[in-house]
């Protein structure tokens, strides 16, 4: 027995790799409607068009440049504008998540605790947080293993490797400046500090290029190019979409409450009581991590700084805004864990005389190894209860219950009657269709792109903030915005026409209902699609 654990041990880093990569392909792509964007611009560029989501506008609409620029390196290969983007995402998502685990459990050896690295980069394999959005076709895996990749390479004194991947997990998702600004405070800190020479360790010029080259060469480009290196997206978020002042905070706050999705088995009751337990084992984990390496600071807190940032700014919370700080409260959370566990077997060690009869290396064995083993298997089985065997809508396979997509597919039917229309009325020029969601419906017809909440179109900012009696929730359209740019198509959800668009007097007279898709999402009377009148 002594001798298979030891084998298990042995081949755990590969047994983890292949569960990363085992839960990704096997539900397969379950594209979420923003990672078609993406494709969008992937596309666009090698078809010759520039980087733009619609031909002839240079509108930085997409917040992940490098993502989108390595779609476009594996797309060229593979079949250039008729690349199969869903899957080359799904699989450069399940590389990078299983190259994240390994970095997580090299990251525990390399504090002391086997334990809290196998257990982090097991969770990191299953969790829905994470199989989600990397079967979903958005940066979140890359984004995720850039940032393990940073802190991995701080803590071991690689400083050039450091401000590389920092650098390139910056130009994935701008929100990693809350990692990288106080990692930046802890190497200027380590390279100028008023000690002996000999304990700093100054800056080189091949870590400062490393940096700034790639960082610079994207800004100054982006200024350039769009006139702006922040992405139009972010500020389009924050006028269209209206929220309680403390809904993001309420997010977080349940999020953190349940890393390991125990409200499933327990029932609501377990949010309070992981409201105090995970928080207090990060804790614990945190003050044995800086005893062994005070550099983890900077990721240490990363999770909090996420957590106060994003409740301050108060954005509608996504799905996957809520995935990239659980490595580190993953990793934290099982350090406190054994932390504590060890302070009771050790405290215990007195009352041990029923296993008298066992060798001191089988007790060895029981407390060091299955018991930690067991503390890894409890919170993966939480974890599980996240996951079903037959989903309800898209392939008849496991996934998480959380790669919802149902709403892509009914989009993808609409794009599907869009494209037919047009190719029976055909037009001069590019016709223009209008929506509050803009993915699926841009990647699938052959159109230019009117999005009304503005992520990739300019103008439609000019009519927000709108007036809160006509949201009934998110997305609700602006009458004038319909009737000044005029689309040729518009399809939406009905609730988000409810309580302005669908009552304009204008809108009635001009537009035409061509189909209606049947569904109950978001408590709407089905999906929309409408035409416009001939004059």
């Amino acid at each position: 027995m002594q001798k298979q654990l030891r084998s298990l041990a042995r081949y755990l880093p590969l047994l983890i790799i292949l569960l990363a990569l085992a839960v990704r392909i096997l539900p397969g792509a379950r594209t979420i409607d923003d990672a078609y964007i993406t494709y969008r611009y992937a596309r666009n560029i090698l078809a010759g068009d520039g980087f733009v989501y619609n031909p002839g506008e240079r509108v930085l609409g997409t917040t992940t440049p490098l993502y989108t620029l390595l779609l476009v390196a594996v797309g060229s290969v593979t079949g250039g504008v008729e690349a199969p983007f869903p899957t080359i995402a799904l699989i450069l998502n399940a590389l990078a998540d299983a190259a994240t685990a390994l970095l997580l459990w090299r990251m525990g050896k390399r504090v002391g605790s086997p334990f809290a690295g196998a257990g982090t980069a097991i969770l990191w394999a299953a969790a829905p947080f994470s199989v989600t959005f990397a079967i979903g076709g958005l940066e979140t895996s890359l984004y995720v293993l850039l940032l393990t990749a940073t802190v991995y390479a701080y803590i071991e004194n690689k400083y050039t490797y450091t401000a590389l991947f920092a650098a390139l997990s910056l130009l994935t998702r701008p929100d990693a400046l809350l990692l990288l600004g106080p990692l930046a405070l802890d190497r200027l800190f380590r390279a100028f500090r008023r000690q002996s020479s000999s304990s700093r360790i100054p800056l080189n010029s091949i870590e400062v290029a490393a940096a700034l080259v790639p960082t610079v060469a994207w800004f100054g480009f982006a200024t350039f190019y769009f006139g702006s290196p922040i992405p139009h997206s972010v500020l389009a978020k924050g006028l269209a979409y209206r929220l309680p002042s403390t809904a993001a905070f309420i997010r977080l706050l349940q999020h953190y409450a349940t890393p390991f999705l125990g409200e499933k088995t327990f029932g609501v009751p377990w949010i309070g009581v992981g409201l105090i337990l995970y928080p207090f084992l990060s804790l614990i984990g945190i003050r044995s991590a800086l005893r062994e390496k005070r550099q983890m600071w900077p990721w240490a807190i990363y999770p909090w700084l996420y957590f106060a940032t994003f409740a301050i700014a108060n954005p509608l919370i996504f799905r996957w805004y809520l995935t990239p700080p659980l490595p580190a409260y993953f990793f934290f959370i099982f350090l406190g864990m054994e932390q504590l566990g060890r302070s009771l077997l050790e405290k215990l060690s007195g009352y041990t005389k029923p296993l008298a009869w066992l060798s001191q290396t089988w007790r060895r064995q029981i407390f060091w190894r299955i018991l930690p083993a067991l503390a890894i298997l409890l919170p993966l089985l939480l974890t599980l209860r996240g996951w079903t065997l037959q989903p309800d809508h898209g392939p008849d396979r496991p996934a998480p219950e959380m790669a919802w997509f149902e709403l892509e597919l009914l989009y993808r039917e609409a794009a599907d009657q869009v494209t037919q229309r047009i190719e029976e009325q055909p037009s001069p020029g590019l016709p223009v269709l209008a929506a509050g969601d803009v993915g699926v419906l841009g990647f699938y017809t052959p159109t230019r792109i009117l999005d009304t909440v503005g992520l990739n179109s300019p103008q439609t900012l000019n009519y927000y903030p709108l007036d809160e009696s006509f949201y009934a929730i998110n997305y609700a359209i602006p009458p004038d915005l319909i009737r000044d740019q005029e689309p040729d198509y518009l399809v939406i959800l009905e609730v988000y026409g409810r309580k302005g668009l669908l009552k304009d007097a204008y809108f009635n007279e001009h537009y035409r209902l061509l189909h209606k898709i049947p569904t109950d999402i978001y408590g709407s009377d089905g999906m929309l699609i409408f035409e416009r009148e001939a004059p």
